[in-house]
């Protein structure tokens, strides 16, 4: 008698690693969300906008738009157990172009940010040198920040045409050393991250309140504490960007829109509370923008005092805030060198932090793909970290300042554009195959390609016109009229279909399913996992982010340059060439991912979790073998979706 083959070996799913603590996700979600831009970024915003008058923006944005991403992208990530491409995966197997934009950006914004922490770790070492012009007396902050860029960043060599003409090799050095540090962070797992990042956080913490507290005893800080919250509200109508600029602020600072939160999140236990846990962190990081605010106004206020000038007479852009005035004050006070490195130190924490959450987001997405599961994680950071440490040294050159400004203007685009995919995908597409098949293809897609044609002609009108009272009007007319004339073919559509199926639809039901029921089928998938999450929320996942988001992209790129020229392609007026052009190809690779995605989903399908919690969303119809034709013409076929399950369906 021959012998029966052995049956084919099953594989375990593997058990996913968990944080070791929820103050330990804590630690590790807010470390990622503080970071370089609450130091510099949110005060320097702050003073060009009417000082007060800019924290208006910054919580509407907060709250409407940031913190409701934050909750999708943590519920996402532990409904499904898995990183930005296949949580948006699940939701529909031609949207994992999402999540690889999504993570695309985190990678690229992470190839300049490094370069960041390099720069802080070569002007550290520098503190221990003769040439060390911080802590000179007499010394202004401009004259600190001009020792940054000819010194640190090595821009000294630049010719009028800013271009690139030599490699720093101080600064390939030091980026090295801070690439070993990001990887030595999200090499051995999850757990030894969290536990990294009760230093990496806790230090800048106690930092940032004890730079509080000397500051505000320094003379003159006062007149800088009420330059912060001076409110102008007229900036608020004067200058409509400042609504971008605050969104973006909340995007970059909470770090949404990069595939963190989702990977974060997806380490957690699944029915962690995900609406309490993103309120903790958005609430905290906002804490800590505000009180180092106050710190850093304080003590620009001594150093306009010290030097008999005004603040606004102060460099207090970005760089030269962080690499310029603050280093300065601090050397002037009794702690000398020893101010300085601490405040430089505490940049490093804020900012390492932050980095490898960049990373984490990638290589999470890699870990649970189906080609890379059997790869230990620790060669597949190890590769991912190569890579990045080779793109990095393009802002290792002598223009590395200008072509991080250039990126990061280009970056903020797409981000925005993330985040806006993010709520379509979850508010309009997920179970669009059964909102289909009960209302019919032109119903759904009537309605949805009336909501953003109205919007986007508006923004056009909006941003295109010159005049701005034309502008408005125009824009309001164009978005009632647009909407008015496609809501009224939808309800023509609507009516069809209810001739089409009698007695199964009322005018009432089918506006529900039509408006609020895809949304409202998320919400509760996931808050039967993650826990309680408001109707408030869906209806903003929906309505109002999508939409808004697109308003604010047609704005940014309806920017001009002082010479009339658009902002978007000759930004800051750096040459085309590299620097625009550069910028130019990250937003077209990013646009690639997605649509190529849309078009082409087999091309990711490799990035599918093969032991994923949570069935895909798709479905496809196959005709049942008994189908019969009713009474009234309609065929009843099977709706088999790839989890197995069927419901019926009159097609």
């Amino acid at each position: 008698m021959a012998s029966e083959d052995p049956p084919p070996k099953v594989e375990e799913p593997r058990e996913r690693e968990r944080w070791s603590s929820r103050g330990a996700f804590y630690f590790a979600a807010i470390g990622s969300a503080v970071g370089f831009g609450n130091i510099w970024r949110f005060p320097a915003l702050v003073y060009d906008y009417g000082g007060g008058a800019f924290f208006l923006p910054y919580v509407l944005a907060l709250v409407f738009i940031g913190l409701p991403i934050l909750v999708l992208e943590i519920s996402l990530g532990q409904y499904y157990e898995t990183g930005d491409v296949d949580v948006f995966g699940g939701i529909h197997r031609r949207l994992r172009g999402v999540g690889l934009s999504s993570i695309a950006c985190g990678y690229m914004m992470l190839t300049y940010y490094s370069m960041l922490l390099t720069w802080v770790v070569h002007a550290f070492v520098d503190t221990f040198g003769d040439d060390n012009v911080w802590d000179n007396a007499g010394t202004t902050g401009a004259e600190g920040y001009q020792y940054f860029k000819d010194q640190i960043v090595g821009s000294v060599t630049l010719g009028d045409d800013s271009k690139p003409t030599r490699l720093v090799w101080a600064n390939v050095g030091y980026s090295l050393f801070t690439w070993a540090v990001i990887y030595l962070c999200i090499a051995f797992g999850i757990k030894w991250t969290g536990r990294i990042t009760y230093f990496t956080l806790g230090f800048p913490v106690v930092m940032i309140f004890v730079l509080l507290v000397r500051s505000v005893s320094l003379e003159g800080s006062q007149e800088g504490i009420q330059q912060y919250i001076f409110s102008d509200l007229s900036v608020l109508v004067d200058k409509p960007e400042v609504w971008s600029k605050a969104v973006s602020q909340v995007f970059f600072s909470l770090g949404i829109s990069f595939g963190i939160m989702t990977a974060y999140g997806s380490h957690c236990h699944r029915d962690e509370p995900a609406l309490l846990n993103s309120c903790v962190i958005a609430v905290s990081d906002s804490l800590y923008s505000y009180v180092a605010g106050v710190a850093v106004f304080s003590a620009l206020g001594h150093l306009a005092f010290v030097e008999g000038v005004e603040i606004s007479d102060l460099d207090i852009s970005g760089f030269g805030l962080v690499f310029g005035s603050l280093p300065v004050v601090l050397g002037s006070l009794p702690w000398g060198d020893n101010g300085i490195r601490l405040f430089l130190f505490m940049l490093f924490c804020l900012g390492i932090d932050s980095a490898f959450s960049f990373m984490e987001g990638f290589l999470i997405c890699l870990d649970d793909a189906a080609f890379f599961g059997n790869v230990d994680k620790k060669y597949t950071a190890l590769g991912l970290t190569v890579v990045a440490w080779l793109f990095s040294l393009l802002y290792a050159t002598d223009a590395g300042l200008n072509f991080l400004d250039t990126i990061d203007y280009y970056i903020n685009f797409v981000m925005l554009l993330v985040g806006g995919f993010k709520c379509f995908a979850a508010g309009w597409i997920y179970n669009i195959e059964e909102q289909v098949d009960n209302l019919g293809r032109p119903v759904v897609f009537g309605h949805m390609v009336t909501t953003f044609a109205s919007v986007f002609l508006a923004s056009v009108l909006w941003f295109g016109i010159q005049d701005t009272d034309t502008a408005r009007a125009a824009g309001f007319v164009g978005l009632v009229g647009t909407y008015a004339v496609g809501m009224a073919i939808v309800v023509c559509l609507m009516r069809r279909r209810m001739r089409e199926c009698p007695g199964m639809w009322s005018w009432q039901s089918m506006a529900y399913d039509l408006l609020f029921r895809n949304a409202m089928d998320l919400r509760d998938d996931l808050a039967g996992v993650v826990g309680r999450l408001p109707v408030a929320w869906a209806v903003l996942i929906k309505f109002f982010i999508p939409q808004a988001i697109l308003v604010l992209f047609c704005a940014g790129c309806g920017n001009a340059t002082p010479s009339g020229e658009t902002e978007f392609g000759h930004y800051a007026g750096y040459p085309l060439l590299p620097f625009n052009v550069l910028g130019i190809l990250t937003v077209a690779f990013a646009g690639f991912l997605f649509f190529s995605s849309l078009v082409a989903p087999r091309l990711y399908d490799a990035f599918q979790k093969p032991d994923s919690p949570v069935p895909s969303k798709d479905a496809t119809i196959h005709a049942a073998p008994e189908a019969t034709a009713n009474d009234n013409g309609t065929v009843k076929f099977s709706l088999q979706s790839t989890a197995g399950q069927s419901a019926w369906a009159k097609v």
